[in-house]
Formats: structure tokens, C-alpha cells, sequence
């Protein structure tokens, strides 16, 4: 079993940090702790309660936030206190413990929504849905995802894409989503509300050009940079900067495959609602390609896309 690892996250309120983990801490509920004696249903919030700068114990999905009093400054104390919520959760020792009043059901949100791609719909959730990007092809490389086994029970489901927050899927022509939508979005809705698994742990995840253990924390992109040359680097920093975010609000993903410096030929990988989209060879010859000739100038003559 994969061990926890935390990884430290500013934000946009100086009092306040996040310690991500690699795996979810709760998916039911979230949950806020102002003293200890709210905490005595968290073992690992009381215990960072002891700590004397704690002021409020956030716990949600695959974080735990801390906001602390003035009497410390964050660059001081968050390694240490990374460290201590690290060791406790590899320890095994609870991080919520469930009462009569926690709810069987935690009320979700989604509403579907329309992409580039004709054969595809985002489902879009007001959960955090995984860590990482996951692509299934049929149901068997669907076995580590309850969700998108399910999904592919359905006739008309030929390809299933989860990211953070979404889901893409990409029918076959036999049905129309005017016809289907609603079942589909019903049956994501109450997978999540009724705390299904969505990704079970140590699911296979396609990074770059191997499929590894998905690593959302390994350089915040899942991808091993250490045997790559320079401008590989370079590519896949503007790949995750510039153009994965656009592609993601398309319900899609695209992913660095490899740089082949004798011709300057860039490979990348569309997956999700990108994969066989008709306006993806569009999207990639007059954005990603000119943005990379533009800002790697000399370095790069054309991109070639590999539909996932």
C-alpha cells in the first residue's frame, strides 16, 4: 500500500495552509474543528490541537488545513508540522471517527455539460472526484474504478475520462444524449452522493509516455522530469501552464509523449472528450503548435497528436 505523503500548499489567506496528501482523508463530509473539545471525533485534529499556535483544524477530501494564531509565522513550523501529520497518517491511526450524527449521504451536485467533441459530455461535480487523471478505454481497464465499471454497463458508453472534478463521457452514435443525459448524470450523482468508491487506491494512471502509480504531488503533474532534456522540460511546463487548463474546461486532457530533437517533432497524448475530437487537429495546428514555436522558437517545427 502506497504510504501517505503530504505536500505543502499556501494560500491566498496568510494565516491559513494546506497539507495535501496523495490520497483522500474523508469523502463524505468536511470538516471544521475550533477547539479540541470539538475535535474528540478526530484523533488527528485533537492531536494538532496540542500544537499552541492551532486557532481552526480543516479537514476536506484530500487535505488538512490549519489556521494558526500570530504568535508563529508559517515558514517557521510547517515543515514539522507536515512531518507530524505525515507520520500520523501512516500510522494507521484514525482520522475520523464516525458517530450516529455523520451522514450516510453527503449531498452532491451534477450538471452536464456540452464539449468540443459531438460523442462527448462533461459531468461536472461540486466533489472532488480524484487526484489524479484517469482514462478507461473499455470495462476491463475499468477494474480500479467502481464508478466507470458501472458506467460501462451502459450500452452507449464507449470511453470514460475522470479528472478532478468531472467526468467525460464518450458514447457511441447508437444513442443520443438528448436521450440519456439525465440517466447518466443520475447515476454519477448518486454514486458520489452515496459515497461509492471513484478510484480505488493504487489505480494505474497514464503519465506522460508509461503508466505508473498515479503521483498527483510528483512535480504537481504526475510525471517524472529527472531523465528528460531541457526542452522537454520546458514543453511540458507549457503544456500544464498554458494549455492544460483550456483543455480541461473541454473535458479533456493532453499529456507530454516524448521530443524528438532531429526533426523538433512534439508528440502529446489527448485524452478524454480531446481523444477523436474533430476540432482537435484544429486546436493543436493553430494554438499548441504556434504557442510552442512562439515561445520555443527554433526549437520546435511541428506537434503530432496521439488520440489516447
Amino acid at each position: 500500500m502506497e504510504p501517505y505523503k503530504i505536500h505543502i500548499q499556501t494560500t491566498n489567506k496568510p494565516a491559513i495552509i494546506k497539507f495535501e496528501a496523495n490520497k483522500f482523508l474523508t469523502r463524505k463530509q468536511n470538516y471544521e474543528f475550533k477547539n479540541v473539545d470539538e475535535a474528540k471525533n478526530s484523533p488527528l485534529a485533537k492531536q494538532l490541537f496540542y500544537l499552541p499556535f492551532t486557532k481552526t483544524v480543516y479537514i476536506s477530501g484530500n487535505f488538512v488545513a490549519i489556521e494558526r494564531y500570530d504568535i508563529v509565522a508559517w515558514p517557521d513550523v510547517q515543515d514539522e508540522v507536515a512531518a507530524q501529520i505525515e507520520n500520523y497518517l501512516n500510522s494507521g491511526e484514525p482520522i475520523i471517527i464516525e458517530d450516529d450524527t455523520t451522514p450516510s449521504k453527503v449531498p452532491v451536485t451534477v450538471y452536464a455539460e456540452s464539449t468540443p467533441n459531438p460523442a462527448a459530455l462533461k459531468f461536472v461535480s461540486n466533489k472532488k472526484l480524484a487526484l489524479a487523471t484517469y482514462e478507461f478505454k473499455n470495462i476491463e481497464e475499468a477494474k480500479d474504478s467502481p464508478l466507470a465499471t458501472g458506467l460501462f454497463h451502459f450500452p452507449f458508453v464507449k470511453e470514460v475520462f475522470i479528472d478532478e472534478n468531472y467526468i467525460s463521457v464518450i458514447k457511441y452514435d447508437i444513442a443520443e444524449w438528448d436521450d440519456i443525459v439525465i440517466e447518466l448524470r443520475e447515476y454519477i450523482r448518486l454514486h458520489i452522493e452515496e459515497g461509492k468508491e471513484i478510484i480505488e487506491e493504487g489505480a494505474q494512471q497514464k503519465t506522460s509516455n508509461a503508466t505508473t502509480e498515479a503521483t498527483p504531488q510528483n512535480n504537481n503533474k504526475g510525471i517524472d522530469t529527472s531523465n528528460l532534456d531541457d526542452t522537454s522540460k520546458q514543453i511540458i511546463d507549457i503544456l500544464e501552464e498554458y494549455v492544460k487548463p483550456a483543455v480541461a474546461s473541454d473535458g479533456g486532457n493532453i499529456l507530454f509523449q516524448s521530443y524528438e530533437e532531429d526533426t523538433k517533432t512534439v508528440n502529446v497524448i489527448l485524452q478524454g472528450a480531446c481523444s477523436g475530437c474533430p476540432s482537435s487537429t484544429f486546436t493543436l495546428k493553430n494554438g499548441i503548435e504556434t504557442m510552442l514555436k512562439s515561445m520555443l522558437e527554433g526549437k520546435v517545427n511541428e506537434v503530432v497528436a496521439i488520440n489516447g
